[in-house]
């Protein structure tokens, strides 16, 4: 058992390993290399990893097939989902968290993870625009982020009703991420506990719709507890009117929370932070490092405006003025989901320390530039139709006619492997869609996937 510990071992394979991903990262300098996604249906893949686990395999082999047979983020075709491809220094972040494998949920098994946590809640809140009497707590993903948030907002409806005895519910937008309303599931409140808000010809939340949507609530016996706009949507990027948002839950004195999982990063943009205008004025606010600041995922930030918030989610109203203030301030498991959690905000500690606000900032920029320039040559280039104007790095097209063209095309440019797109659903119609979220994505990079759409639709 000990020999796995050797430090003269460890030290060979850990080069390799680096050796090996930047040999990957050289490769993956141009769409005609290494594919995107090597395609293997899902059934050949779980077949091809089969093992009898009695030992002997050669480990540098197995991280070069791993790395061989995964999606390719760094991969200049790469313009699927919303994930980024990381920094190096990020992902060695990673390396570092996991050979430590300090929890960062109590203080005396993670010092540095919670120290760590305390100044990049004091930034994140400061550059959002909150006061100094706001907090943020850090958890693994957006879903739980929304989670918590909402947790919060319950525990705050129940403290300024006197008890927890009612059905809750959230208004939120069609376009709304999912994990809002399977957030509304785990709280108990079924199907039923999110009251739609339609969206505009833009795919935002119309602010003159909350009215009736508060009153359907009502109307069914329900308490609304929340309104969750978006910065942005997942589908096409639609910003919601967060002022008008805030107006109605002031007026209403409802929780105001925004899913900024994706858009709340542009706060760091001198350019682009209007797309955010009104954001500070949210009760909580999520935000994803992992999708727009360059960050290996898992790593999410849940903020509060009023920083006594953070404590209730998890711990209800009456405990969290229980709970011991030393350990209440150090130890972040009394205040997330997890009960033990890594060292989540290592790599994004490291990308700011090292590369500095300004570069997040820049990147922000170019690909939200690039998506533009995108969306408009695909309107200047016959059979294709851009759905929305893009108002970051998001863009919805469709090439040709039809619904079965969208899905053919899709499936033709998987398999092809120089580049990765998804697709998405809008007013009962299919769309392709695009993330240009990898900073090594270029315009002749997006030239090509459009030449490669048409030569492969045929």
């Amino acid at each position: 058992m000990l020999r796995g510990y050797d430090p003269e071992a460890f030290r060979r394979e850990a080069h390799a390993v680096v050796d090996l991903l930047a040999d990957h990262l050289a490769r993956l300098g141009t769409t005609d290399g290494e594919a995107v996604v090597p395609w293997k249906e899902p059934s050949a893949q779980v077949a091809a990893w089969q093992s009898d686990f009695e030992g002997g395999a050669d480990a540098q082999a197995l991280f070069a097939r791993v790395v061989a047979e995964s999606t390719h983020l760094h991969h200049p075709g790469f313009v699927g989902h919303q994930v980024t491809a990381p920094l190096p220094l990020a992902a060695l972040a990673s390396f570092v968290s996991g050979f430590l494998n300090n929890g960062a949920a109590v203080y005396e098994m993670g010092p540095v993870s919670s120290g760590m946590e305390r100044v990049l809640a004091r930034f994140l809140t400061a550059r959002l625009g909150y006061g100094p009497g706001a907090d943020a707590v850090f958890t693994s993903g957006g879903s739980a982020g929304n989670l918590t948030a909402l947790l919060a907002a319950r525990e705050r409806t129940a403290a300024r009703l006197g008890g927890d005895r009612f059905t809750g519910a959230v208004l939120a937008c069609e376009e709304a991420h999912y994990s809002t309303a399977r957030a509304v599931r785990v709280m108990g409140w079924g199907d039923d506990g999110v009251v739609t808000v339609p969206a505009d010809e833009r795919f935002k939340l119309r602010a003159d719709a909350l009215a009736d949507a508060f009153a359907r609530a009502e109307a069914a016996g329900r308490t609304v507890v929340a309104v969750v706009a978006s910065a942005c949507s997942t589908s096409t990027g639609a910003f919601d009117p967060l002022h008008a948002v805030a107006d109605f839950c002031a007026e209403r004195g409802v929780w105001m929370h925004v899913d900024g999982a994706h858009g709340a990063s542009f706060v760091l943009s001198p350019k682009h932070r209007a797309l955010v205008d009104g954001i500070a004025r949210a009760d909580s606010v999520v935000w994803d490092a992992h999708k727009m600041m360059l960050c290996p995922a898992l790593v999410t930030a849940v903020l509060f405006k009023d920083g006594r918030d953070s404590f209730t989610a998890f711990q209800g109203t009456k405990a969290a003025y229980l709970l011991d203030a030393q350990a209440a301030a150090t130890d972040s498991a009394v205040r997330t989901l997890e009960c033990t959690k890594g060292m989540l905000v290592l790599g994004l500690y490291a990308a700011l320390a090292v590369h500095g606000e300004d570069t997040i900032a820049r990147y922000l920029d170019d690909v939200v530039d690039r998506a533009r320039d995108f969306a408009a040559l695909l309107r200047r280039t016959p059979g294709f139709e851009v759905a929305i104007e893009p108002e970051c790095n998001i863009v919805c097209f469709r090439y040709g006619e039809g619904d079965d063209a969208q899905e053919r095309i899709r499936r033709a440019v998987l398999e092809d492997g120089r580049f990765y797109v998804v697709k998405t659903r809008l007013r009962g119609r299919t769309f392709l869609r695009t993330t240009i979220i990898n900073p090594r994505t270029s315009s002749a990079d997006l030239d090509r996937l459009v030449a490669t759409i048409r030569d492969l639709a045929g």
